[in-house]
Formats: C-alpha cells, structure tokens, sequence
C-alpha cells in the first residue's frame, strides 16, 4: 500500500496511483526489489514496526498506512484514495482518536491524509485541514461550540 499512497521517490508515478513497479497481489510486489531507492529500502510502516497493532492495520486490508514523520513525531495516517472513508470506519477512527488521547498528552498529533487533504484527528472531535503536506505548520485555535469545546486549525 506504500506503493500506491505515497509519491514515487523517482517522481513519475502521483500520490494514489500505484508505483509502475509495484505488482500488487504477486509474491515479489515489487518488480526493482534487489535494486529499489533507498527512501523504499528505509521505509518501515508501523505496523511492520510496532507487533503491538493488531491484522485489522495491515495496510493492505486497512487501506491506511500508518508512520511517524520524524520532524515532529506526529503520526501520519496516509489513506488509499480509491477507499477514502477507510478511517472513519471501526476500527480504525476509535483506534486513531485512542492515539490521538495518548500523543497530544505529549503535544504530538494524528493526521489523516487522503491525498493532500489532511484531518487532524484529536481525542473527541475529527478537525478539517484541508491540503496540506506532511512540512506545513498549523496550530490550534480553541473555540466554544454548541456542544462544548472544539478547535479550529489556523495555518501557521
């Protein structure tokens, strides 16, 4: 699922196509394996990472590819688009809200990327970003709604 929701590193396959290499469903996916780019050779998703996260992630039956981007610790949630709604099925939203809980806690976030739209996802509410990529900078703005408090993210 790397293949198909991130960009290409050699540029010439867009976010939510396959990479022309990949060979989805065969036994060796990928068709330059022995001599693939180093950012495909250092790429581990999280649930290759953490044997904590149980079968239900695995990106190929989740459609979601789960990191975390070195920059900031955030974890970046990256959807196939040919299944956009994917996180916001069970068990997947409740599961990334119960993360959402555990990082904010340590000032680091959950964000869903489908394609370049991103959604900040916070403990008790899913905030809209709108595009975005994984470098740009935002910041919460509280506000109070009719059922409590909620957030809007400002640009920063």
């Amino acid at each position: 699922m790397c293949c198909k929701v991130f960009r290409s590193p050699t540029g010439d396959t867009p976010t939510g196509a396959w990479c022309r290499h990949c060979r989805p469903g065969s036994e060796s996916a990928c068709a330059i394996y022995a001599t693939r780019p180093t950012q495909c050779r250092e790429f581990f998703c999280l649930w290759m990472r953490d044997p904590s996260l149980p079968e239900a992630w695995k990106p190929d039956r989740s459609h979601i590819v789960l990191s975390i981007f070195p920059a900031n610790g955030f974890l970046y949630a990256q959807v196939d688009p040919s299944a956009p709604q994917a996180w916001r099925k069970a068990p997947y939203f409740d599961d990334l809200r119960r993360l959402a809980k555990r990082l904010n806690e340590r000032n680091r976030h959950v964000i869903v990327f489908v394609g370049e739209v991103a959604t900040l996802i916070l403990p008790e509410d899913a905030v809209p970003l709108g595009k975005m990529t994984a470098e740009d900078n935002f910041r919460l703005q509280p506000a109070f709604g009719p059922n409590g408090p909620t957030y809007k993210a400002v640009r920063a």
